[in-house]
């Protein structure tokens, strides 16, 4: 069996009812030497506080979805994600389904995660490449927000557009211009490239 990159370790899952063991080898040697088992919230004590939050995060993240959101780490690398998110309903993104990813970097959760549209979308925070611009994937981030908060703000930030703090300015120039037109737009592409 080959066990997925995680930093200096590689990581293999195996669930029951009532626990979830974690095998950790070391990257030279690719050999099961350590197993790790978590029962409700106890955990071993020789992990790292990186390796224990991330080990937390993606439970709650398959276990406890947010409303409208999904996530789950790709089987070959733990650190990359899939996601959807559901456009809110009161936006011009409702009834889309928005496809990104999210990366998290070697320094995380010292670094925030790397998150990109990869369904097209117009609006006026997200470019052409799917760059989100967000606060909290820049100079707000703190170790303390988790994935979790970041994908909530994602799909909070659908459904207040700020053309006042653009990354497509085009976009944000029409939002500013002629608003109910450049929802309408927005509309449009949902309906292009975000409907199931």
């Amino acid at each position: 069996m080959s066990l997925p990159k995680v930093s200096a370790y590689y990581v293999a899952i195996r669930k029951s009812s009532s626990e979830l063991s974690w095998f950790l080898s070391s990257e030279s040697s690719r050999c099961a030497c350590t197993e790790i088992t978590l029962k409700g919230s106890k955990f071993a004590t020789s992990f790292t506080l990186d390796i224990v939050q991330f080990i937390q995060e993606t439970e709650r993240l398959v276990a406890d979805p947010a409303p409208g959101i999904t996530a789950a780490p790709h089987d070959d690398n733990l650190r990359y994600f899939d996601v959807t998110i559901q456009g809110p309903d009161g936006s011009p993104f409702q009834q889309g389904v928005f496809k990104l990813e999210l990366f998290l970097p070697e320094e995380y959760p010292m670094s925030p995660p790397k998150v990109r549209f990869l369904t097209k979308i117009y609006h006026p925070n997200i470019d052409k490449l799917g760059r989100i611009c967000l606060d909290i994937l820049k100079d707000k981030w703190s170790p303390a927000l988790q994935i979790r908060t970041v994908l909530l703000s994602v799909q909070a930030l659908l459904s207040a557009p700020n053309p006042d703090d653009p990354l497509a300015t085009d976009v944000a120039k029409h939002y500013k211009e002629d608003e109910k037109d450049a929802q309408r737009v927005s509309r449009e592409w949902t309906e292009k490239y975000a409907s199931q």
